[in-house]
């Protein structure tokens, strides 16, 4: 299964030191221009690290993203990194967009496109048993990387884990 991410769920999976599960989930993931950009530039040189050696392995891989027209429109409304996503896996017809973005999600699956996030992936990794808890990942997110999780959805996804909330 191949899958074009943005930056954060790339970025966040690389700060909690899970930037594997990317690896066993899919077997290629691609990036736009624009992410890698933001990617070379992030601020926290762990992830820096696991990125570079992501890119060394060959699973993760850049691509420009298409001048097409969708590419045009999506970036009237979106960030680059998230048009460029989009507009590339459409382009390589990629079975899953990594966004975590509501607004971005919504372009996405408007485009007919799968969409997952970084939750989805950790979600996925606990019920496939490549981790062994998920409520300490999420918590993780937000100490190392400031990610935010509204408590509805976290007790949503804990749940479908099987895990309490």
């Amino acid at each position: 299964m191949r899958a074009v991410s943005n930056t954060s769920p790339l970025s966040g999976l690389a700060m909690i030191g899970r930037l594997n599960l990317l690896k066993l989930q899919f077997s290629e993931v691609w990036i736009p221009t624009a992410v890698s950009e933001e990617l070379d530039a992030h601020p926290h040189d762990v992830a820096r690290i696991a990125l570079r050696q992501a890119f060394e392995s060959g699973w993760l891989r850049r691509a420009p993203a298409p001048d097409s027209p969708l590419l045009r429109m999506l970036s009237v409304y979106l960030h680059r990194g998230e048009s460029e996503a989009i507009a590339l896996a459409t382009e390589l017809r990629c079975d899953v967009v990594l966004m975590d973005e509501q607004e971005g999600r919504q372009f996405a699956t408007q485009a007919g496109l799968s969409v997952t996030g970084i939750l989805g992936i950790l979600l996925r990794a606990k019920l496939r048993g490549d981790i062994p808890a998920l409520k300490p990942e999420i918590q993780a997110l937000r100490d190392k990387a400031r990610f935010f999780v509204a408590p509805a959805l976290e007790a949503r996804v804990l749940t479908e884990a099987g895990e309490r909330g």
